[in-house]
């Protein structure tokens, strides 16, 4: 597997973890780029996802964007294939359901897991993927999935597949579709995936192993340990235990590695007042640092958005989730969300809502990205997300809201401040701005074409604008200059190629620290090569 694909399908792999966010995509992702790098033809793939941080497609397909990622890893486009199922959360028991890039509808996790049909009030159409889904069940669903990843096998040399949270979930076997569910249809190999900074990694992969049934343990063809730090040395007599008691092995073991700065799948974890990511701030440019403090609202989605602001020296980014936490704030960034009611609401319960509109009166900059921009609004209609109809906004822009059954998909460019911007929409709201308000972003002829500025105050629907370099350091001169600091964006920060960098890195950590020619053989042979594993003492 050394060249372009030969035509003869793709090999296979699936990197399961034993809990979640033990680094099943950053393996995933690594492992893209590895092969990438030698010249193979590789794509991701992700069967079923539940994430509120997404991606569109060039052909109008939302995926999550940990997928997105992991494709640029591969440096190939992403495509609905590489994530058939994704679902987004709309609170603690139901969940928006796309499949192959569209809603088809909203769902209970008990609907969703137990029994076929919609949620009450999901009305996906008689001919919809969703009436099929929801008509068929766990069995024309697996069948979906794995009608996408053999579509993949047949054009690319390799698929590496990411399972999501654990295997072990025996409570939800019967009807996965992306764990070992998927394996046992595909014939996929597995490699369970664990984080030893979080103790316990031997117990962890000895249970995986031990919870599986008998059918499924054939698959699981061995280990990789994630987050170590230290001299390995001291581990290998663990290893080597782990063997003789599983008779699997370990492919490798992948140091800590800090600031990784990969898009993560849900926004829900990320940690109130912790600063962005766990990169090095670098030295501001110009004279001050520039501080922008992001509302951590319920179901934020897209959170990433503020990505390429942190990367600029002398930015400091932080979510924030109380009023006094925004007065020494340059910039305050009322993010995307799956619940713009709801956010709302919670804007208003913890007093961050009068703390925005004093800023507003002051003339200190704001900005809404999608959910925050529709919150800035003067009304909001919303018999979709919330049902909960007639919303008075936070009234800081000239614009009315209404929430449409239909989802907007886009890719658009524009330009805004003289500069070319790229950015994407995921959004049910429409937005109706008053035809006196300056626009966001424009065409090449200045006429309007999204969001718009009141004051210090904008909003925008376009997610990923701040990537576009030209118009983020635009962005930030106008704002320092509004908050009245001496800062100066870098003229060199170029947010695609720190992208680059840290995708290399993930390549690294699986070059130089796991068994690559074991990978190889397994991807190359795309078939399962483990025994039943009966632990000791078990009937």
């Amino acid at each position: 597997m050394n060249g372009p694909h030969n035509g003869r399908g793709g090999g296979g792999l699936l990197v399961a973890g034993t809990t979640s966010d033990a680094g099943k995509s950053v393996v995933t992702a690594g492992i893209c780029r590895w092969l990438a790098r030698k010249g193979v033809s590789v794509a991701p793939f992700k069967a079923q996802n539940m994430s509120l941080n997404s991606f569109v497609t060039r052909d109008g397909a939302e995926i999550g964007r940990a997928q997105a990622m992991q494709a640029a890893a591969a440096r190939v486009e992403p495509t609905a294939l590489m994530n058939p199922v994704l679902l987004k959360p709309g609170g603690d028991r139901s969940s928006q359901v796309v499949l192959l890039g569209k809603p088809v509808g909203e769902m209970t996790a008990r609907g969703y897991f137990g029994r076929p049909g919609p949620a009450e009030g999901s009305v996906p159409t008689p001919d919809s993927p969703g009436e099929r889904l929801y008509g068929g069940g766990r069995e024309e669903l697996l069948g979906t999935v794995v009608a996408c990843l053999e579509e993949l096998r047949g054009t690319y040399d390799a698929v590496i597949c990411e399972g999501a949270g654990s295997p072990a979930e025996i409570n939800l076997r019967r009807t996965d579709i992306v764990n070992m569910g998927l394996a046992r249809a595909a014939r996929l190999p597995v490699v369970v995936v664990g984080d030893i900074d979080r103790g316990g990694v031997f117990a962890s992969f000895f249970g995986t192993t031990a919870l599986l049934g008998r059918e499924d343990q054939p698959l699981v063809a061995g280990y990789l340990v994630n987050k170590f730090r230290g001299d390995v040395s001291l581990l290998e007599p663990g290893l080597e235990m782990l063997r003789g008691l599983t008779g699997r092995a370990t492919f490798g073991v992948l140091p800590y590695a800090h600031g990784l700065g990969i898009d993560e799948e849900d926004g829900l974890r990320v940690s109130l007042r912790g600063a962005v990511r766990e990169s090095v701030v670098a030295p501001p440019y110009g004279e001050d640092v520039l501080r922008i403090a992001v509302a951590a609202v319920p179901l934020m989605s897209n959170f990433t958005d503020v990505d390429a602001l942190a990367a600029e020296p002398g930015v400091v980014v932080r979510f924030v989730d109380r009023p006094e936490e925004l007065a020494d704030a340059d910039l305050v960034v009322l993010p995307g969300t799956r619940g713009t009611v709801r956010a709302l609401a919670w804007l208003r319960e913890r007093g961050i809502a009068d703390a925005v509109a004093r800023r507003a009166a002051e003339g200190r900059p704001v900005l809404g990205i999608c959910g925050g921009f529709q919150m800035l609004g003067e009304h909001i209609e919303d018999e979709v997300e919330s049902r909960a109809g007639a919303v008075d906004g936070l009234g800081l822009l000239p614009v009315r809201v209404r929430f449409a059954a239909g989802k907007t998909l886009a890719r658009p460019v524009g330009r805004a401040l003289g500069e070319r911007v790229e950015g994407y929409e995921i959004h049910h709201g429409v937005a109706e701005v008053a035809g006196s308000a300056e626009p966001f972003f424009s065409d090449a002829l200045g006429h309007a074409l999204d969001g718009c500025r009141k004051g210090a105050v904008r909003g925008t629907h376009w997610h990923g604008s701040l990537e576009s370099d030209g118009f983020r350091r635009a962005f930030l001169r106008q704002v320092a200059a509004e908050a009245g600091r001496r800062f100066v964006p870098a003229p060199d920060t170029c947010f695609a190629s720190l992208r680059e960098e840290q995708l290399d890195r993930l390549g690294d950590l699986i070059e130089e620290h796991a068994d690559t020619d074991a990978l190889m053989q397994l991807i190359e042979s795309g078939a399962p090569s483990g025994l039943p594993f009966v632990p000791p003492g078990a009937p």
